[in-house]
């Protein structure tokens, strides 16, 4: 498989097919991240078509590992950041996202990881919208600290704060929600 950097310059090049791999790659999660900020799917699907296509009208300066989604998820951000200027919006509604688990799973396994991503989703929700953002960014789409951190317009240090704070605020919300928590 190639990186996406790769690709985006094979795109560059004239290579009509880099493109659509990287929107196949990265559309869905990208789409998810607007989501968050607008709280209408289709308006987070226009955005990430948007961004998409600000990302491909313009060679933008990726070359480093990962830098091609960090950059991709910071031009998502912006025009979300735009769009919730122009609208009231709530962040992140994890309720209203759905994960199937894979069918080998045993059905009491598969009710007892729902239940236990619902308490997490729900938690999530409760949490600082900055908070929120650099966990989703770092744990959820794998940005580095200083990918997630270009995308916030923040300080690699800010976002290790954050997903520090971030993860005391969630631990002690699971715990308030009755969350049993054990190290594994």
């Amino acid at each position: 498989m190639k990186n996406d950097e790769i690709l985006y310059h094979q795109y560059q090049a004239g290579d009509e097919n880099a493109a659509d791999q990287l929107v196949e790659r990265y559309g869905d999660a990208l789409t998810i991240y607007i989501y968050g900020f607008t709280g209408n799917i289709h308006d987070a699907e226009d955005l990430m078509i948007e961004a998409f296509s600000l990302m491909f009208a313009k060679a933008r300066p990726v070359s480093e590992p990962g830098s091609f989604k960090g950059y991709l998820f910071k031009i998502g951000r912006n025009l979300a950041g735009r769009y919730k200027k122009k609208k009231v919006l709530k962040l992140l509604s994890f309720e209203e996202l759905t994960f199937e688990p894979k069918s080998d799973i045993l059905a009491e396994t598969s009710v007892y990881g729902k239940e236990r991503k619902l308490l997490l989703y729900n938690a999530m929700a409760k949490l600082k919208e900055e908070y929120r953002e650099a966990l989703y960014l770092v744990y959820f789409e794998d940005l580095s600290y200083r990918q997630a951190a270009a995308v916030m317009g923040k300080s690699e240090s800010q976002i290790t704060k954050l997903v520090y704070r971030g993860k005391q605020s969630l631990k002690n919300i699971l715990k308030k929600d009755g969350f049993d928590y054990e190290d594994k």
